[in-house]
């Protein structure tokens, strides 16, 4: 992997990576920007305990454009967009419009009131452009290209962990307008938080229970178990397993974790590395064959959200890196709301069996 950085006219830093070197990479971006100011900031829920982030210039983001503008393809042809360079393997830029930014803190005054505690929303967020062509999905991609992307991942979590007040590093992907997409072109994300996010908190303190309950790891003890549950498995490696978790909250819900219990994507071996390429692809492609497109139409691509779940900088030597994939699509032309129990206590109801999803995408190899 080759990676060259350089700065956006605004001032953001912009990544290409590249499977070689040599590649020609425009790092002039010609744009007339102006430094966007971060008015995020970070309130603490006095009853959950949780930090909420209110961004609210997140209003004026890109919408929805018109392929021919989009911003995440190369600047080609007279038009200037996010990468200067007129094509690109992987890329990946700080968000002109995050959530969470470093120099937070120059405009939002933190607040320490009774039951009103307020942080600058200091941190990153960055955009992973996993291909340049736009009409492609990531399970368009090939071997390599995933393995380009995995790197890129790797390389952003090291990074952005060494940054002062990141306390945690979450690479995800949102694919679908239904998830709430609003650039249609093949990209992920990854927020750097100044915080640890609750679902994190939890999975932490539920694996320090089970450590001090059994003196065992609880993510090596559950994949333990699911290893040896073939009514629940998707996909099994030398190094990688898949299996749809026993109390799957979403319709279609597939774990992927490495067999050796490590922190976060820096810590992976190279025989790690070099198989999950081909697993996610398969996983990817699996999810896009639940749902087949009607004859003649275009080829179906399934609503997703994957997730890599990373151990915080501290206080997480009981977490297990892990990636969660699942789609809110629970039937052809239904989607999975989140609402009232869900939305309002978290109590999920799912419409699908995690036995019965498991079998339908061992299944969805040969659709």
């Amino acid at each position: 992997m080759h990676r060259t950085a350089t700065t956006l006219a605004d001032g953001r830093e912009l990544v290409y990576f590249d499977r070689e070197p040599g590649a020609a990479r425009d790092l002039v971006d010609r744009r007339p920007l102006e430094p966007a100011a971060s008015l995020s900031e970070t309130r603490l829920d006095p009853v959950l305990g949780e930090w909420v982030t209110v961004a609210a210039h997140r209003q004026q983001r890109t919408y929805h454009p018109p392929a021919g503008e989009c911003p995440l393809c190369p600047s080609r042809d007279g038009r200037l967009s996010e990468i200067p360079a007129a094509d690109y393997e992987v890329a990946v830029f700080e968000n002109r419009f995050p959530s969470l930014a470093t120099g937070a803190a120059d405009h939002v005054a933190a607040r320490d009131e009774p039951l009103h505690t307020l942080r600058p929303g200091d941190g990153r967020c960055e955009v992973v452009c996993f291909t340049s062509d736009h009409d492609a999905s990531f399970a368009d991609l090939d071997e390599p290209g995933a393995r380009l992307v995995l790197d890129a991942w790797t390389d952003r979590t090291a990074a952005l962990s060494a940054l002062p007040g990141v306390r945690q590093v979450y690479c995800f992907e949102n694919r679908g307008t239904e998830i709430g997409v609003t650039l249609a072109h093949p990209h992920g994300q990854i927020y750097a938080f100044p915080f640890v996010p609750s679902r994190t908190t939890r999975m932490i303190a539920r694996a320090e229970a089970h450590r001090a309950r059994t003196g065992r790891n609880l993510f090596e003890d559950l994949l333990a178990v699911e290893r040896e549950s073939p009514e629940r498995l998707v996909l099994r490696g030398e190094h990688w397993t898949a299996f749809v978790p026993f109390a799957a909250r979403w319709p279609y819900e597939v774990h992927l974790y490495p067999h050796r219990r490590v922190p976060d994507l820096t810590a992976l071996d190279e025989a790690e590395r070099a198989e999950f390429p081909g697993l996610y692809l398969d996983l990817l492609r699996r999810f896009d064959a639940l749902f087949p497109a009607e004859p003649g139409a275009a080829p179906n691509r399934t609503p997703y959200i994957s997730a890599w779940h990373q151990a915080p900088k501290e206080g997480g030597a009981e977490l297990a890196l892990h990636l969660e994939l699942f789609t809110i699509r629970r039937a052809p032309g239904k989607l999975k709301y989140l609402a009232g129990v869900e939305s309002g206590l978290d109590a999920f109801v799912t419409d699908v069996s995690p036995e019965s999803a498991a079998e339908r995408l061992r299944g969805a190899a040969s659709a």
